[in-house]
């Protein structure tokens, strides 16, 4: 496929600065016309925050991808917000497909919605546009970094192959996002699987020591789990356990699966 017909708006959450971003950018430039539009500023964990503090300005800077000058767009404000300033106001069309990613670190377990990565794709996927979260599984120090010691080249091979197999052919209902997550130390010929997203935590919160209240106590997180209460068919057991590329469906319908009749039975008993 080389088809610059199609348009793909490619944001992230850590910044129009990610060699994560240009990584995907070089990946996805084969299959369509790619609109590069992230947040100015480094945005982890923003989720699918709309910050009544950001200005919304949109700043545009050159970036050199494939040997060709391209312009691109940093806009001061939350990735999700970044979607919505990509479509209404440098695209003022709806892209065939949104790529969040690559993303410096993993999302996967029970807090995927805390990640700016999957916000992202959450509010494209809310616009009615398929949408692709990548992230590449990094130590916990190189989230909020732009370390040119992560290679991107194997998370870039799977955003244009999960990329161009959503360009050629709708998902099926109620798959309005695919959550790709690459292990670290994958190849190109590491099996990829569909995936659950897990029930269970996968990072755990750590308090700053103070001494009061009044001092500053940001949260720092770590990597945790327990191996044997892990789902086998799960996100986490994927990448940290069989070292294989997770594949997870997301749906933006976050109603459970219980049995409505059920359900409705137990809440009017007395």
């Amino acid at each position: 496929m080389n088809n610059k017909t199609k348009q793909i708006l490619l944001t992230n959450d850590d910044s129009i600065h990610s060699p994560g971003l240009w990584a995907a950018a070089e990946a996805l430039d084969p299959l369509g016309f790619v609109h590069v539009v992230a947040p100015l500023y480094q945005q982890t964990t923003s989720g699918q925050s709309f910050p009544a503090s950001s200005t919304g300005i949109i700043e545009t800077m050159p970036l050199n991808i494939n040997g060709r000058d391209w312009t691109v767009y940093a806009v001061d404000g939350s990735p999700a917000q970044a979607v919505v300033h990509g479509i209404l106001d440098v695209m003022q069309c709806e892209p065939d497909l949104l790529v969040s990613g690559i993303n410096y670190g993993e999302n996967v377990g029970a807090s995927i919605t805390a990640s700016g990565t999957v916000g992202a794709a959450l509010e494209a996927a809310a616009m009615e546009i398929p949408s692709i979260a990548v992230s590449m599984q990094t130590k916990v120090e190189n989230h909020r970094s732009f370390s040119t010691d992560v290679d991107f080249s194997v998370a870039a091979y799977f955003t244009n192959k999960f990329a161009r197999a959503m360009l050629e052919k709708p998902l099926p209902f109620d798959v309005d996002i695919l959550k790709i997550d690459v292990p670290i130390g994958a190849k190109l010929d590491t099996p990829w699987e569909i995936t659950r997203q897990s029930r269970r935590k996968y990072y755990s919160v750590k308090m700053t020591q103070r001494k009061s209240f009044t001092e500053p106590g940001p949260l720092k997180y770590y990597v945790q789990f327990d191996p044997e209460k892990l789902e086998q068919d799960g996100d986490i057991y994927a990448i940290a356990i069989d070292k294989k590329v997770s594949v997870t469906p997301i749906s933006i319908d976050s109603t459970s699966r219980v049995d409505f009749v059920m359900l409705r039975a137990l809440l009017e008993e007395e």
